[in-house]
């Protein structure tokens, strides 16, 4: 008889589902965000209410502050996960001033598994 010597997986905290970037930095009332986002902050994502887009996701920083949206080409599959009651999460990876008016920020959106 063969016994299987598998432990099971610790509980997974976070699961990376992809990486991407914040859409519509520039069109920011507010730019002093920028100054006080870091990299690894972690940001907070909320579905929204959109006429342009029924998929619209807005990224916030912890302390509540709108730093964009997630790309509408990216926001198909985490708008569903949203809306089926999943919580997702995201972490900056990276900050480029590209423009006096734009910053490119990366970020790596996960899936809170608890």
């Amino acid at each position: 008889m063969m016994t299987c010597s598998c432990l099971p997986k610790p509980l997974i905290k976070k699961i990376k589902l992809f990486d991407s970037y914040i859409a519509g930095t520039s069109y920011l009332k507010d730019k002093s965000v920028f100054d006080e986002i870091a990299l690894n902050d972690k940001l907070v994502l909320k579905r929204e209410d959109n006429k342009f887009d029924d998929k619209a996701i807005m990224i916030f920083t912890e302390s509540g502050k709108k730093l964009g949206y997630v790309p509408e080409k990216d926001n198909v599959i985490f708008s569903r996960l949203m809306d089926a009651g999943k919580l997702l999460i995201a972490r900056i990876i990276s900050i480029k001033k590209r423009s006096e008016s734009y910053t490119q920020i990366g970020i790596d959106i996960f899936l809170a598994d608890f």
